[in-house]
């Protein structure tokens, strides 16, 4: 087990200093270490900001160790890392975690076990991905399987920029330099596979003038009903026969992408590595009157006082809005807006609530104008 009572320790003294030393081989071997710096949990710092190493031995010498941090969830202590004297296999670290992946996306699935005579669409995806999850990269690879080679893949596509062209083009020629390579052959199918796992958008027609959505009791209507534009791309009437050969395809003026969002705060509860962490604001949150966290400002204990039943159960979820637009073309040539609608879980840590992985993207508007005050229809 890790080692904690030196924390209580008179700072000073050599035993403190040496659990110190002893606090940071931990930080330093398994914990966030990001450009050889860690946060510092000193009592001024409390895991706000990153130090090297030496600065943060200087910190909790002079400073003191933050009351209340208990679980060391940033330095190196989880339900794999308790043990700090055993010995870990790297090898085996370096595998991703599929089999845990599938089973806290499909946790209702794996553990009722069994295939039943009707099985639902859940299941299905369930079973394939695991299917999936269980052939080799190629024949005789260990680290990889076809699932996690192509999630890894797509990560990168996504990270970097890649264009959905240049994705096949990729995955077309190591195909053609590796035969058995055992990956889907294009961006289409490769997305498919994706959306298995749950990410994945719905497509909401708007009004152009933004008045209203095409949704619920209005999904089947052809022009708005506040200003009666056409819900569809007018294209001018051509005489000839060639035209009339064509099937006819009605193309949407204006389409929301609308990204669910119980569905993905159920994952970050079925998820082992988010659900103690969604506790974070209650559970180990300093309570020392400075302000470091929305939780310690008076609108959230006004808000509790309010909702009293809301605020008595720690795992409600608590969400900041925020919208901006950008032109997604770099030039100011081309009118076009697009506004993304992101919601921030203030559940978490400070230095966790505001990365990029932890911020949901609930709406994506695009349009040739701003909504304006007509954001409020996609809200």
């Amino acid at each position: 087990m890790i080692k904690k009572d030196w924390v209580e320790l008179p700072p000073h003294s050599q035993s403190y200093k040496d659990g110190v030393n002893y606090f940071l081989d931990i930080a330093f071997t398994k914990g966030m270490v990001e450009e050889e710096e860690i946060l510092c949990p000193c009592s001024v710092c409390y895991n706000d900001c990153c130090e090297v190493r030496d600065v943060v031995y200087d910190h909790l010498c002079s400073k003191g160790f933050v009351k209340g941090y208990t679980e060391w969830i940033y330095h190196g202590e989880d339900e794999s890392l308790i043990d700090f004297d055993g010995d870990n296999d790297d090898e085996t670290s370096s595998h991703d975690d599929i089999d845990g992946l599938l089973f806290e996306t499909f946790k209702d699935v794996a553990e009722g076990g069994g295939v039943h005579e009707r099985i639902n669409e859940d299941a299905k995806k369930f079973y394939k991905l695991v299917d999936d999850a269980n052939q080799e990269l190629y024949l005789g690879c260990e680290k990889f399987s076809s699932l996690s080679f192509t999630i890894r893949i797509y990560l990168l596509k996504c990270l970097h920029g890649w264009s959905n062209a240049s994705f096949t083009a990729l995955v077309e020629l190591l195909k053609e330099a590796m035969p058995d390579l055992n990956i889907p052959v294009s961006f289409n199918k490769t997305k498919s596979m994706i959306k298995d796992l749950g990410l994945d958008y719905k497509k909401i027609d708007a009004c152009p003038n933004n008045c209203m959505l095409f949704w619920k009791d209005h999904e089947k209507d052809d022009s708005c009903h506040i200003c009666g534009t056409s819900r569809w791309i007018e294209y001018p009437e051509v005489a000839n026969d060639l035209e009339e050969s064509i099937k006819a395809h009605k193309v949407p003026a204006k389409v929301l992408r609308h990204f669910p969002l119980i569905p993905r705060l159920k994952r970050l509860f079925m998820c082992s590595k988010t659900a103690d962490t969604l506790r974070w604001h209650a559970d180990h949150r300093s309570r020392d009157g400075k302000l470091r966290h929305p939780a310690d400002a008076q609108a959230w204990k006004d808000f509790d006082a309010k909702h009293s039943d809301f605020a008595r159960e720690t795992r409600n979820i608590r969400l900041g809005l925020a919208s901006d637009s950008f032109n997604p073309f770099r030039t100011m040539s081309l009118s076009h807006s697009t506004w993304p609608v992101v919601l921030t879980v203030y559940n978490y840590p400070p230095n966790l609530c505001m990365k990029a992985e932890n911020c949901l993207m609930s709406l994506l508007i695009l349009g040739p104008k701003s909504p304006g005050n007509e954001i409020d229809v996609y809200l």
